[in-house]
């Protein structure tokens, strides 16, 4: 029975979601597998891959042969590289702790660039939104400064109604006293 290490797709519609699986070649995509070996979310970035990676090189031992997706997915985590170590163990090549020694270094760099990258993505993040932020601001300051010319023509309009109106009541107020005036005027004589 010839086993392929290949993707299971999850997930809803524009949301894939993959489970890597050992399954008979003769199975649906979706259908009857041998053993889940791990997850695939290609929605984050970068892409979160969760693996056995033990399990995975036990079944490449075997003979299961990865898809071409699968073998990107298998690359990427280090499992072709372990098995082609453990190859070189058999052969007498490497000891296994020299092996395994080689394999976690490399794994180690591997964590390294993965996490550059997620520190690189996070701070050009923030660098968008300090900029959006600027923009906005920008945005504001010219509203506000566009705005203001409105308020002072509001403002002088109300004051000269203010001083219309004090000049009114300024003119009513001699004619009011005018008329005083000449009562004390006549109460004088």
């Amino acid at each position: 029975m010839p086993v392929k290490i290949r993707l299971q797709r999850h997930g809803k519609k524009g949301k894939p979601f993959y489970w890597v699986v050992a399954a008979d070649v003769r199975a649906k995509r979706d259908g009857k597998y041998l053993e889940k070996l791990g997850t695939y979310n290609p929605n984050t970035n970068p892409a979160t891959i969760n693996l056995d990676i033990d399990g995975t090189v036990k079944w490449l031992q075997n003979g299961a042969q990865p898809t071409d997706t699968a073998r990107a997915i298998l690359s990427y985590k280090g499992v072709l590289l372990k098995h082609h170590l453990l190859g070189g163990v058999r052969k007498g090549a490497l000891t296994e702790e020299q092996a395994e020694e080689k394999f976690n270094a490399w794994v180690t760099e591997k964590e390294n660039a993965i996490q550059a990258k997620k520190d690189g993505l996070s701070k050009a993040e923030a660098e968008a939104k300090a900029k959006a932020l600027e923009a906005e601001k920008e945005a504001n300051e010219k509203r506000i400064a566009a705005a203001q010319p409105e308020e002072e023509v509001a403002e002088e309009a109300a004051e000269e109604t203010t001083e219309a109106a004090a000049e009114e009541t300024a003119a009513e107020a001699p004619a009011e006293e005018a008329p005083a005036a000449e009562e004390e005027a006549a109460k004088e004589e």
